[in-house]
């Protein structure tokens, strides 16, 4: 009777705890938004969403500063590349400028340390990494430009920017940096590169050939230019550097002077980071565009997906949603939301990874909407509303506000142009 009364003793307590272990985390108090740049330039984090914006020391903040806008920039046109001294009244600290850069990825800035930033730039007319002191300007110049960083800042990813110009030149680097090798559809010399940070060697570990047979099929059209291209793009790396996520995209024609082409086919991928076990991650027509890796190590991903890969009804738009799942398990696919998110959202976990920031494209108000998620029951918060001004507006020079979180939580950053320019916002978070 005793021994009964005692496990049922422990029985209970076990259950207390798991009831306060399965109670949902409080959402998180996010303040106002105010702005670390200002005119009279046009300033935008360096690099894409996602991507730690902050030093280690977390003092400086990496952002490009230039007064193009209405277009793409040309070949050769340059900005400058600095950081915001956030304890210095915002500070703005020119380190020095690149020629690899645009509205939506920008340069690719990655912390390696405190005093060393890795980016790209037009190096003896190539594209390429250059590692810079920014305190003492010393340089250190990569043979290949990179699309991401390992956490152990050992090694990089590096795709094609010039074939990416071509298909997506919002995304790429105008000029002849890279062959584009615009006349082969499936490069088999071409794709997914791996390089070291320290030696600077090279290993391509997957080419966009080995990707055709996970891909759909591509058609000439009669009558219009270019022809069928596949290409990658969008690339991040799992927290413990053993996976690698990234989307395989293909078009029936392109024209290079109008920058436009067919409507690209998503695949969404992953593969070990040494090129082996190139894997699906959805059935056919599920697509994919944003998407964000777990913090905790894992091989969980938030994606923005076709669920169910289909239209809702004819005519219809694509009923996109964000959706999570663990590499090696992607039939447990899960909607997040339940079909109540149904837009295409730039999906990031926040660093404890309790929550997802959605924040996503403009309205029919011109008005870009921001939610965070609770990951445990799919409950949403709104966290604001940004306005979009007619001059940006353009698909090409457009200002997505691509949102990072500091990797304490508590702070975000992002790109708006809701007061009138281009310029660096924070959220302080509690």
């Amino acid at each position: 009777m005793k021994f009964f009364q005692y496990f049922m003793a422990v029985v209970t307590v076990a259950c207390v705890f798991a009831a306060k272990a399965e109670e949902p985390s409080p959402f998180p108090d996010w303040g106002k938004p105010y702005a670390i740049t200002s005119g009279p330039h046009e300033h935008l984090l360096a690099s894409y969403y996602g991507i730690n914006s902050w030093s280690p020391n977390q003092r400086y903040v990496s952002v490009l500063r230039t007064d193009l806008n209405g277009r793409l920039p040309e070949a050769g046109e340059r900005c400058t590349l600095g950081l915001v001294d956030l304890k210095d009244g915002n500070k703005f600290i020119p380190v020095t400028t690149t020629a690899c850069w645009n509205f939506q990825e920008a340069t690719m800035a990655h912390w390696l340390n405190d005093d060393e930033i890795i980016f790209n730039d037009v190096r003896d007319g190539k594209f390429k990494a250059v590692v810079i002191n920014w305190r003492t300007k010393k340089e250190r110049v990569l043979p290949m430009p990179i699309s991401a960083v390992s956490t152990d800042m050992k090694w990089a990813l590096s795709i094609n920017y010039a074939r990416l110009s071509i298909v997506r030149p919002d995304y790429g680097y105008a000029g002849d940096g890279q062959d584009p090798r615009e006349t082969v559809e499936w490069p088999e010399d071409d794709g997914l590169w791996k390089m070291d940070l320290k030696t600077g060697e090279t290993k391509l570990i997957l080419s966009v050939a080995a990707a055709r047979r996970l891909m759909p099929a591509t058609e000439e059209v009669k009558g219009k230019p270019g022809r069928p291209l596949a290409y990658f793009c969008h690339t991040i790396i799992s927290k413990d550097d053993a996976k690698i996520f990234f989307l395989a995209r293909s078009i029936n024609w392109f024209d290079k002077k109008i920058h436009k082409t067919s409507p690209w086919e998503t695949t969404s991928l992953t593969v070990n980071s040494d090129g082996t076990e190139l894997r699906r991650c959805f059935k056919d027509g599920w697509k994919g565009s944003h998407f964000n890796g777990a913090p905790d190590g894992s091989h969980k991903l938030l994606v923005t997906a076709v669920w169910n890969g289909e239209k809702r009804e004819p005519g219809s738009r694509f009923d996109w949603s964000p959706v999570e799942f663990t590499v090696g398990e992607e039939e447990k696919v899960r909607r997040i939301g339940g079909g109540a998110l149904d837009w295409d959202w730039h999906c990031l976990y926040s660093p404890d990874g309790k929550f997802m920031s959605g924040e996503t494209y403009w309205t029919k108000n011109f008005e870009r909407p921001w939610i965070l998620v609770r990951l445990s029951d799919g409950i949403t918060k709104p966290i604001g509303s940004f306005y979009v001004p007619k001059e940006y507006r353009t698909t090409h020079w457009r200002c997505d506000l691509h949102a990072r979180y500091r990797p304490d939580g508590k702070q975000i950053a992002f790109n708006s142009v809701h007061e009138g320019s281009r310029q660096v916002y924070f959220f302080d978070i509690k």
